[in-house]
């Protein structure tokens, strides 16, 4: 025994070995998995076109604009909900074979039911238009062309504010 250390007493001291054995595989362990953290997957950041030609629209394309206070065009021609039902069968029968399309631009703040019923009266005219066509099934080579795909866009309005 210890003649200088009183008798009964524990020893006080710290034993930091197994703090300092702890830290150093943690040290190793970073170490290690730095090098794997570093690496990045290259991302391919799309380029902006700016087109400067304008191309002109397709005669085959059908486009109905619903304006803010509910009115309706059939590409240049004011109509209501039940000339569109009577038109657009016959203009969808012109567009050609799985490409019948309708593209459908409506302003932000008409009313929702505005819109289902140009919707409603899109899906009629399709219908129509295929029964039309399975009565004309030799002219169309057996084929119905399909039902109609729509295509909507929301027109926003830009509200210039002046500048003081």
């Amino acid at each position: 025994m210890d003649a200088g250390a009183p008798r009964g007493k524990q020893k006080s001291d710290i034993n930091v070995t197994p703090l300092i054995d702890i830290v150093l595989v943690l040290l190793i362990v970073f170490i290690v998995m730095v090098p794997g953290l570093s690496k990045a997957m290259k991302v391919v950041v799309p380029q902006v076109v700016v087109q400067t030609k304008v191309t002109p629209p397709d005669p085959n394309n059908i486009l109905i604009q619903v304006d803010q206070d509910g009115t309706m065009t059939l590409q240049q021609d004011k109509i209501d909900v039940e000339g569109l039902k009577a038109k657009l069968p016959d203009a969808v029968m012109l567009q050609p074979l799985n490409y019948r399309k309708v593209f459908l631009k409506v302003d932000e703040d008409v009313k929702f039911q505005a819109m289902v019923d140009v919707l409603d009266a899109i899906r009629v005219s399709s219908e129509t238009a295929k029964k039309k066509s399975l009565e004309q099934l030799d002219k169309f080579q057996g084929q119905n062309g399909g039902d109609v795909k729509v295509a909507v866009a929301l027109k926003r309005r830009i509200v210039a504010v002046p500048v003081t």
